[in-house]
């Protein structure tokens, strides 16, 4: 079921706080990675014997990092895009639908003050959350243009907003680390429900290489109290970000990671089954300019059913919905 009220968001925020859980925050860009996230979470539900479990699915707009909605369809209309990425979910997750028995909210992620105008004037009952993103400003103009926002739409729509810019771990910029008084000045001044800190992570990363800054969230959150979001949990390793709820994480926004960990699997596959992925004209090609080896020439003849797109979404499905079921386990505690 999708819930879009605000009041209900709430609610299952504090019913989250309650539980002890830190709810996932997952960006899709295709119906395969929405379908991989809503399956992993029902079957977690029946497994663990808990009903209606909650997920955030999330995409952005025009944000320079990753423009996610142009980005669902081909045609790289962002409002196309949006219109596929609600409709989509709610012939998935709407009352009599396969997966009706999860509580899914749809969170729009990084939408910019100034290239999402549009959207952000629009009218945003389709959506669960926001973050108004205006970190790109000076800190004190950023808090301006956030107050404002959450002034205009605070009973309309759940609130997330950007105390300081997360970067891109491809670029030379890094994060300079949030303090606990900037985030109690943002957090009083701008009036958002939520607020994205920097605690270490960066947006993009090719591995799990950083450092997530667990004593300064706990920090934050005796200011502030239980309402921090961490952006860039792909940057870290998973060990390091299993006990988030103590440091008064609310809320952990992913998306690199199962795009970057699923393509080898895929990959893999693909050179192991050369024979049946590709005729022996363009194996011997492969060959010969030193791509491949002679071990891909099974003597197997192509297959059909390794041309198909279902062949290749099931693999990236099936491996998006594993690593989700690891991010469940460890944060539904």
């Amino acid at each position: 079921m999708i819930i879009t009220n605000v009041n209900e968001v709430r609610a299952l925020y504090k019913e989250a706080e309650k539980n002890g859980w830190v709810l996932p925050c997952i960006c899709t860009e295709n119906l395969t990675t929405t379908e991989a996230i809503l399956s992993a979470v029902l079957e977690f539900g029946k497994e663990k014997g808990i009903e209606n479990v909650p997920i955030i699915i999330a995409i952005t707009c025009n944000y320079s990092h990753r423009a996610q909605a142009p980005n669902y369809t081909h045609t790289r209309d962002y409002t196309t895009g949006l219109k596929l990425f609600v409709n989509d979910i709610k012939a998935l997750a709407d009352k009599g639908c396969i997966f009706e028995d999860v509580y899914v909210m749809l969170h729009l992620d990084h939408i910019q003050f100034d290239d999402d105008l549009e959207l952000l004037n629009s009218d945003l009952s389709d959506y669960s959350s926001i973050m108004y993103d205006a970190s790109a400003l000076p800190f004190n103009e950023n808090i301006k243009k956030t107050a404002e926002f959450v002034k205009n739409n605070k009973d309309k729509i759940l609130i997330e907003g950007a105390c300081d810019e997360i970067v891109d771990a491809t670029g030379t910029k890094h994060n300079e680390l949030t303090t606990p008084e900037n985030a109690l000045k943002y957090a009083k001044e701008t009036g958002v429900d939520l607020i994205v800190a920097n605690l270490g992570t960066e947006h993009r990363a090719t591995g799990k290489e950083l450092k997530y800054y667990g004593d300064v969230a706990r920090s934050i959150k005796e200011k502030i109290g239980t309402k921090i979001v961490l952006h860039g949990t792909s940057s870290v390793s998973n060990e390091q970000v299993r006990e988030l709820f103590n440091d008064g994480i609310c809320k952990v926004n992913i998306w690199t990671a199962l795009e970057r960990d699923a393509t080898p699997i895929l990959f893999e596959d693909m050179v192991k089954n050369s024979s049946k992925v590709a005729n022996k004209i363009t194996i011997e090609r492969l060959i010969n300019d030193g791509y491949l080896t002679e071990k891909c020439l099974t003597g197997e003849k192509p297959s059909i059913a390794n041309y198909t797109t279902v062949y290749r979404q099931d693999i990236i499905f099936n491996e998006m919905k594993r690593m989700v079921r690891e991010y469940l386990n460890m944060w539904y505690k």
